[in-house]
């Protein structure tokens, strides 16, 4: 999206040529290190927020990489063209930041939609506060605003044919973003909490119907035994006198309370929110939240549902990162490594930064 604006484009290639003379000369590459102990950064189309990476650190060295430029002979960028690289920087900075955050392994899909939110108001504030200072920038900063709208439509528009209140439903069940969407005035923020809250009150009865076919199940295993002589035999199930002797799950209950469990949720939010702020130990996740609480007797039906949406991950990127490097760790120039497989990817990932 970046690189489709021309002008942007034209500014993006000049600083991508200076960085290329910077990584091609050894002599403006030590002296540089001299001055800040810093290299500049190179794009790469193939990596997230490269460009971002790029222009950030060129700003940070700014006034070494300009000295070092004059020293070798070389042009540099103009005082109006670094205003404008800042500009873009302050443009592309929250998604590159969302992008570190989301790619990780540990982020649930109850980060996305607000995510997606914070960045939609990034890009409209950024319109109103640059519109007429850098319109090159605004221009992009519309048309990102537009290819969000089109392409996440599925998270954010209740209305789009492809619609899933999937990540709003857990979104809705983590408490530490729940209640900022509670509070939200914005039609469009609400009505996918409505969304969110029929999602989860339409999952407990297929719940409960498979629920009730495991109690089903357990109730013919211990009956098999009192079966008449002349009856039918039934199929023989594996460790069939060790299921008979379990004692027997509760029933539960055909009826759900679903609606009030999300109320009294709803309503337990803000005394979460108030113990977190006053308390002086780290944030809990959502997960934590569920785990630790006395939910069990207060969420008997929502607490499972909690648990299942929000183990859900924000993204594949890890899962990807681990099969490349698995790809690479067996790959026939390191098929004599003595290392179990396993045991190098662990180390390879879990390396030090």
């Amino acid at each position: 999206m970046v690189q489709k604006e021309p002008p942007i484009r034209r500014l993006l290639e000049k600083v991508r040529h200076l960085v290329n003379k910077f990584r091609r000369s050894s002599v403006a590459t030590e002296r540089l290190l001299q001055k800040c102990a810093l290299v500049l950064i190179k794009d790469c189309p193939t990596r997230w927020s490269s460009c971002f990476a790029m222009i950030s650190r060129c700003l940070e060295v700014k006034e070494h990489l300009t000295a070092v430029a004059e020293s070798m002979g070389w042009d540099s960028l103009q005082p109006s063209e670094w205003q404008k690289i800042g500009m873009l920087r302050d443009l592309l900075l929250p998604f590159a930041e969302h992008t570190k955050s989301l790619e990780s392994d540990t982020q649930s899909l109850s980060l996305v939609v607000p995510a997606l939110l914070d960045l939609k108001n990034h890009l409209s504030e950024f319109l109103l506060d640059h519109g007429r200072t850098y319109k090159d920038a605004a221009t992009l900063a519309q048309k990102m605003l537009s290819s969000m709208d089109r392409r996440f439509s599925a998270f954010l528009d209740i209305t789009a044919d492809n619609f899933s209140p999937l990540p709003a439903a857990a979104c809705f069940v983590d408490p530490c973003v729940a209640e900022t969407l509670l509070e939200n005035d914005d039609n469009e923020v609400q009505n996918l909490v409505r969304k969110a809250e029929d999602y989860i009150a339409h999952l407990v009865p297929q719940r409960l119907q498979v629920q009730e076919q495991q109690l089903t199940d357990d109730e013919q295993v211990a009956n098999e035994g009192t079966e008449a002589p002349g009856a039918t035999a039934a199929k023989r199930r594996r460790f069939k006198f060790f299921s008979a002797s379990r004692p027997s799950k509760p029933k539960t209950a055909k009826t759900s309370n679903i609606r009030q469990e999300i109320l009294k949720y709803k309503e337990g939010l803000s005394k979460f929110h108030h113990t977190a702020a006053t308390s002086a130990e780290v944030e809990e996740s959502g997960i934590e939240y569920w785990l630790t609480q006395c939910c069990s007797t207060s969420f008997p039906t929502l607490k499972p549902l909690a648990l299942d949406l929000l183990a859900m991950p924000a993204s594949q990127a890890f899962t990807e990162r681990v099969f490349s490097v698995t790809g690479y760790l067996s790959c026939g120039r390191r098929n004599r490594a003595k290392a179990i497989l396993e045991r190098s990817a662990f180390l390879k990932v879990n390396k030090p930064k």
